[in-house]
């Protein structure tokens, strides 16, 4: 299994970032995708899932209205559009799969918002 994020950078409040998570090793069609993140000196957080199909999409109050998470199962993707940034959105981030009740992460992306 392995996940592979990208797409984090440096931007500034009100601006917006698209990552990526491209996954290989195990049918990603048949699984629950998430996208967590964690801040400095913080506990890490779930931002969104996304059901395996698409169809059904969860996400943290703290990002309601400004991420945005979708897939797409024919290029083994997950994304995650995150618009309105702010800087307490500055966190690496990070997606995840449950496969056989063991979490599999990638090494994450760093997003930075500053002015």
């Amino acid at each position: 299994v392995q996940l592979v994020e990208s797409g984090g950078g440096l931007v500034q409040p009100g601006g917006s970032l698209r990552l990526s998570c491209a996954a290989s090793g195990f049918t990603f069609s048949d699984y629950i995708m998430r996208w967590y993140r964690q801040a400095p000196g913080k506990e890490r957080e779930l931002v969104a899932r996304i059901s395996s199909s698409g169809g059904n999409t969860v996400s943290a109050s703290s990002v309601k209205g400004r991420f945005t998470i979708s897939r797409n199962n024919a290029k083994n993707t997950v994304y995650l559009q995150m618009n309105s940034l702010k800087p307490e959105d500055t966190a690496v981030y990070s997606c995840n799969v449950i496969l056989r009740s063991r979490d599999y992460w990638g090494q994450g992306t760093q997003v930075t918002v500053s002015s």
